[in-house]
C-alpha cells in the first residue's frame, strides 16, 4: 500500500461514494434496479443494455431514461471516488449518457410524428435529415456529472410531410423538439435526464425551436455575433447516431467552420468576449454578495474553469483560421495543440491543463454530494474533508490542502487570463499615461498638440484625409489610442521619432483592415516591438505593408532567440495539411494560402533577427535558403498529392527533383530574391514525360501565383537545357547528356559556370547523388584554359553591358572589383582545376572555396583570403543598404574601407585573368 493510501486508510470509508447524499438516495430508492447495469466499462453498450432492461420491465422510454440516469451516476460516483477515474473517463461517461438519451428520444419522436403526419422527404426520396447539435461541454465531450445540455436543432431543408395531415418542416421539427423536451428535459417523479437549454439557437429564445440549414446560413452572415463564434466552436452533431445522418451533416460543418474560423488573424473577437466575461464576473460577484460561500465557485469565480475555457477558445478563434491543427473541441487537447503550434508557452499550457483537471475534479465531487448544478464548495467541514480525501488531499481545521491547491490554481489561471484578456491597455510601465481616461479624439487640436514632432505632423496630415474623416468614431478612437501610445514611447526614449512617423505611414493602408489595428490594441508589446523595428530600417515597413498579418509574430518571445528549423517547419506544415484534410478544407486555395502565410511569417522572423543584429548576413542567407528548400519540398508533396487524387499521377511519391542554381544554389538567398531552378525527373514509366510535364505546369503556379495571402516566389527556369526554348522539365538522363556534351545538343560554357554552384534542394532525395555525379563530371571535364578564360570574359562583358554603371560610381555587385567579379573568377578556377584539385568541387560557397584555391597554390599568397574577406564585406554593405532602401551605387571617391575590398577583388580578377 502506498504511503498516501496508508495515511488515508483510517479516514476514508470503505466505499467513499457512500458519503454522497445523492448516492444514498439512489441506493435506497432503486436498490432492485442497481444490478441491471452490467459491471465493467461505462460505455454505450452498457447503457443501451440498461435502458433496454428497464423497458423490458414495462417502463416507458421517458421513465427508463430517467432511472438509467440515476443508476449510471451512482456507478460513476462510486468508481470515480474510489479509483479517481481520469477526467476524460468521467466526462465521456456523461457525454455517452446524453448522446444515447437524445438518440433514443429523436428516434421515438420521429416515429410518433411519422405515424400521425407522414414523413418529410427531399426530392431524391430521402428522409430530410434532422440533427441535434450539442454545444458547449456536450459538444466537446466534457459534460460534468450534473450538467445541463445546450442544444440546437437543425434540419436539412424545407418541405411538407406526406401524411393525411401534412405539416411543414418547421412545424414538424418543432414538434419533434417538443417531444425530445418531454422525454429528456421535463421533471417528473423520477427526476429528469438532463436540464436542456436552447438559448444558443439563432435569435435565442425568440427563435424557432428548429431552423433549416438555409436559415442558419443567413443568420450567420447577417446576424451572427462574436460570442456566438465561441459557442459554435464546440458544436457537434450528437444525435441521431446513424452513420448516414452523420455523413449528411457535412453540409452543416461547411457552414459552421467559416463562421467560427476566419481566414485572417482575428483580434476583433477580444472585445466581445471581454464584455461577456465582465458580465459573468459581475454576476458572480452579485451572487456572492452577502453569501461568502458563493465566492468559492470553481467555475465562475476569478481563476475558475470558465477562464481557462475562455483562454483556449479565444486563441482558437483568433488563430484557428490559419492554424487548422489547433481546431478541437476538447479543452485539454486544445492546450496541447496550442503549445505544439507555438501559440502558447508549453509550460503555461501544461500548467493550465493540470489546473483545469483539478478544478473539474473538484466540480464533480461538489455535484456528487446532492446532484445539484452547483460549482460552489460546500460549507460543511465533513463535505470539504470528503472532497479533499477523495482527491488524495488532507483537509483539517488547522490546514486544508484542498484550499491551498485551489488558491494556487486560481491565482495562476487568473494571471494567465488577465495577461491575455486585459482591457486593451498598455502596461503602466510602458503604456500611454491617459489610456484609461476618456477616448482621445483623433483630429482634435488638443490631441494633436500633445504629440511630439514629427509624429504630430504625420498624424495631422493623416487625420485630414477624407477616408480617415469618414471612419466610424470607434475606429478613430482606436487609431488615436495607437498614436498616443506611439507618442508615449517617443517621450520615454523607447522609440525614435522617425519610427513613430513611419508608423503612421504603415497604418494608412490598413484603415479598412481593422483586425490588424485590433491586434495592436490588444497586444501592446507587439506595438512596442513594431515601433522599434520601424526605427531600425526602412525595408521592414515595406514588408509589413505587403504582409501586415506577420506583425503577430512580434508577440512570440522566442522570436529573437531561435533560428529557422527546417525539420520543425516541415512538420508544422504537414500537421496543417493533415488538419485541412480532416476538416475537408484541403482545397487548393487553402493550401496555397497556407504556404504563403508560413513563408511570410518565417521571412519576417529572420528579418527581425537580422535588423536587431542577432544573426549575421551569412546566417540570414542560410536561413532564407533553407526556408526556400523547405517550401519547395512541401509544395511538391502537396501538389503531387492533389495530382494523385485527380488520377494524374502514377505513383505515391514522385521521382522528381528541384535543382537550385544561383543564389539559392549557393545558399546566398536574400529578401525577395527569385529562385533559379531546374526541374528533373528519373522515372521509367511509359508516360513519365507527360506526367511530369503536367506536374510542373501545375507546380510552377503553386509557387508563383499571387493569392489573397500574397506571393511566394518568382521562379526563373532559364538555366534549364536550351533555356527558355527547352522543355520545362527534363529527364536526368537527357540532362546529363546535355551537360556532358554527349550528342549534338550541348551546354554552353556559361551553363557550366552556373552548375558550379548548383545543388539538389527539394524533391526525391534519391536523385541528389545522380545529379551531383553529373555536376562533378561537368566540373572535372578537360578544358583548354585560354578558350575557357575567353568565354568567361565574354559572358562577364555581356553582363556589364546589361548593367551599366555611371562613371565615378561604384556598384557593389556589377562594377569592376564588385561581387560578380569574385564569383566569375572562382567559377573559372573551378572549371579549370577541379579535375586536379577535387577540393574545389563541393558547393561550399565562395568564401571557403577561394581560401581552398589559395591553399592549393592556384592563387598568389594572400589573394584568395583577401578576396574572400572583401566579398563578405561587400555583401554586408549591400545588405545594409537594401534593408534601408538605399541605392547600392556609391561615389567611387568616397568608398572608405570598401575601396580596399574593391582592390582585393580586382587583385583576384587579375590573378585569374592575367591578360586582362
Amino acid at each position: 500500500m502506498s504511503p498516501l493510501k496508508e495515511a488515508l486508510a483510517g479516514q476514508i470509508e470503505p466505499d467513499p461514494a457512500a458519503h454522497s447524499r445523492f448516492v444514498q438516495r439512489i441506493r435506497r430508492r432503486y436498490a432492485d434496479q442497481l444490478a441491471l447495469l452490467p459491471h465493467g466499462a461505462l460505455d454505450e453498450a452498457a447503457l443501451r443494455s440498461l435502458i433496454a432492461a428497464l423497458q423490458a420491465q414495462g417502463r416507458p422510454l421517458g421513465q427508463a431514461l430517467r432511472i438509467a440516469r440515476q443508476l449510471w451516476l451512482e456507478r460513476l460516483a462510486s468508481l470515480d471516488c474510489a479509483q479517481q477515474l481520469p477526467l476524460a473517463g468521467v466526462t465521456q461517461a456523461m457525454t455517452t449518457l446524453a448522446e444515447v438519451a437524445l438518440d433514443l428520444a429523436v428516434q421515438a419522436a420521429r416515429a410518433e410524428l411519422s405515424e400521425r403526419h407522414g414523413s418529410l422527404r427531399n426530392p431524391q426520396g430521402q428522409e430530410i435529415a434532422f440533427w441535434v447539435l450539442g454545444m458547449g461541454k456536450l459538444g466537446a465531450r466534457e459534460l460534468n456529472v450534473s450538467s445541463d445540455i445546450d442544444l440546437i436543432y437543425v434540419y436539412e431543408e424545407d418541405g411538407d410531410s406526406d401524411g393525411a395531415v401534412s405539416l411543414s418542416a418547421a412545424e414538424y421539427f418543432g414538434r419533434v423538439a417538443k417531444r425530445i423536451q418531454t422525454l429528456v428535459g421535463d421533471v417528473d417523479e423520477d427526476g429528469q435526464v438532463f436540464r436542456m437549454d436552447l438559448a444558443l439557437r439563432p435569435n435565442g429564445k425568440s427563435g424557432a425551436p428548429a431552423c433549416s440549414l438555409a436559415s442558419l446560413e443567413t443568420y450567420f452572415y447577417a446576424q451572427g455575433r462574436e460570442w456566438e463564434r465561441l459557442a459554435w466552436l464546440k458544436s457537434r452533431v450528437v444525435a441521431p447516431r446513424d452513420p448516414e445522418t452523420l455523413r449528411r451533416a457535412q453540409a452543416l460543418s461547411q457552414l459552421v467552420t467559416p463562421f467560427v474560423y476566419r481566414r485572417y488573424l482575428d483580434y476583433s473577437v477580444f472585445e466581445g468576449l471581454r464584455q461577456i466575461h465582465r458580465m459573468i464576473r459581475e454576476e458572480a460577484q452579485r451572487r456572492a454578495a452577502g453569501r461568502p460561500e458563493r465566492a468559492n465557485d470553481v467555475k465562475l469565480s476569478r481563476g475558475g474553469i470558465r477562464e481557462i475555457e475562455f483562454i483556449v477558445q479565444l486563441l482558437q478563434v483568433v488563430r484557428g483560421g490559419q492554424f487548422p491543427e489547433i481546431r478541437t473541441r476538447s479543452t485539454l487537447k486544445a492546450l496541447e495543440r496550442l503549445a505544439a503550434a507555438g501559440l502558447m508557452k508549453p509550460e503555461a499550457a501544461q500548467a493550465l491543463a493540470g489546473d483545469y483537471t483539478l478544478l473539474r475534479q473538484i466540480e464533480h465531487r461538489i455535484q456528487y454530494l446532492d446532484d445539484q448544478q452547483t460549482h460552489c464548495l460546500p460549507e460543511s467541514d465533513a463535505d470539504l474533508r470528503w472532497i479533499a480525501e477523495t482527491l488524495g488531499l488532507r483537509c483539517e481545521r488547522e490546514a486544508c490542502q484542498l484550499f491551498e491547491r485551489l488558491c494556487e490554481t486560481r491565482e495562476r489561471v487568473a494571471a494567465e487570463f488577465d495577461a491575455l484578456l486585459h482591457d486593451g491597455q498598455a502596461p503602466q510601465s510602458g503604456g500611454c499615461k491617459n489610456c484609461g481616461g476618456p477616448p482621445p479624439t483623433l483630429d482634435s487640436e488638443s490631441f494633436l498638440a500633445g504629440l511630439p514632432e514629427p509624429l504630430q505632423a504625420a498624424v495631422r496630415g493623416f487625420a485630414a484625409q477624407p477616408r480617415v474623416q469618414g471612419l466610424k468614431e470607434t475606429a478613430k478612437e482606436r487609431l488615436a489610442r495607437l498614436f498616443q501610445r506611439a507618442a508615449t514611447q517617443v517621450e520615454q526614449g523607447d522609440c525614435e521619432p522617425a519610427a513613430a512617423a513611419r508608423f503612421v505611414d504603415w497604418v494608412e493602408p490598413l484603415l479598412r483592415r481593422e483586425a490588424y489595428l485590433a491586434l495592436l490594441i490588444e497586444r501592446p508589446a507587439v506595438l512596442t516591438r513594431l515601433l522599434r523595428l520601424l526605427g531600425l530600417a526602412r525595408w521592414p515597413m515595406r514588408y509589413l505593408m505587403q504582409h501586415p498579418g506577420v506583425i503577430d509574430e512580434l508577440a512570440d518571445a522566442r522570436l529573437l532567440h531561435e533560428r529557422f528549423d527546417a525539420a520543425a517547419f516541415r512538420q508544422e506544415l504537414t500537421d496543417r495539411f493533415d488538419a485541412w484534410a480532416r476538416s475537408g478544407e484541403d482545397d487548393e486555395e487553402s493550401l496555397l494560402d497556407a504556404l504563403r502565410r508560413a513563408h511570410h511569417a518565417e521571412v519576417f522572423r529572420t528579418l527581425v533577427r537580422d535588423v536587431e543584429g542577432r544573426i549575421s548576413v551569412e546566417q540570414v542567407a542560410d536561413d532564407l535558403s533553407a526556408l526556400a528548400d523547405a517550401l519547395l519540398q512541401m509544395a511538391i508533396q502537396w501538389c503531387w498529392a492533389r495530382q494523385l487524387r485527380l488520377g494524374k499521377a502514377h505513383r505515391p511519391e514522385p521521382r522528381f527533383a528541384v535543382i537550385a542554381y544561383g543564389k539559392l544554389g549557393g545558399k546566398e538567398l536574400g529578401y525577395g530574391s527569385d529562385l533559379d531552378v531546374v526541374f528533373l525527373f528519373d522515372d521509367e514509366h511509359e508516360d513519365a514525360v507527360e506526367v511530369y510535364a503536367a506536374f510542373v505546369r501545375k507546380l510552377v503556379p503553386w509557387l508563383t501565383l499571387q493569392t489573397r495571402a500574397g506571393g511566394l516566389f518568382d521562379i526563373d527556369t532559364a538555366l534549364r537545357p536550351n533555356g527558355n526554348s527547352g522543355l520545362l522539365v527534363s529527364s536526368l538522363k537527357s540532362f546529363a547528356a546535355y551537360q556532358e556534351g554527349r550528342g549534338s545538343n550541348t551546354a554552353w560554357t556559361w551553363e557550366h559556370q552556373a552548375i558550379t554552384r548548383a545543388r539538389w534542394c527539394a524533391g526525391n532525395p534519391e536523385l541528389a547523388a545522380p545529379f551531383e555525379a553529373v555536376r562533378q563530371a561537368v566540373m572535372t571535364a578537360p578544358r583548354a584554359p585560354e578558350a575557357l578564360r575567353a568565354e568567361v570574359l565574354s559572358m562577364r562583358d555581356k553582363l556589364r553591358q546589361a548593367h551599366p554603371v555611371r562613371a565615378g560610381r561604384f556598384e557593389l555587385k556589377h562594377s569592376p572589383g564588385g561581387m560578380l567579379d569574385a564569383e566569375f573568377a572562382l567559377q573559372a578556377l573551378q572549371l579549370l582545376h577541379s579535375a586536379a584539385h577535387p577540393e574545389l568541387i563541393p558547393n561550399l560557397g565562395l568564401i571557403a572555396l577561394l581560401q581552398r584555391a589559395e591553399s592549393a597554390g592556384l592563387l598568389p599568397q594572400g589573394v584568395g583570403r583577401a578576396a574572400s574577406d572583401a566579398y563578405r564585406e561587400l555583401r554586408r554593405a549591400q545588405h545594409r543598404l537594401r534593408l534601408d532602401e538605399q541605392a547600392t551605387h556609391l561615389d567611387a571617391g568616397d568608398l572608405g574601407e570598401l575601396a580596399g575590398h574593391r582592390d582585393a577583388v580586382l587583385a583576384l580578377w587579375h590573378a585569374v585573368f592575367p591578360s586582362v
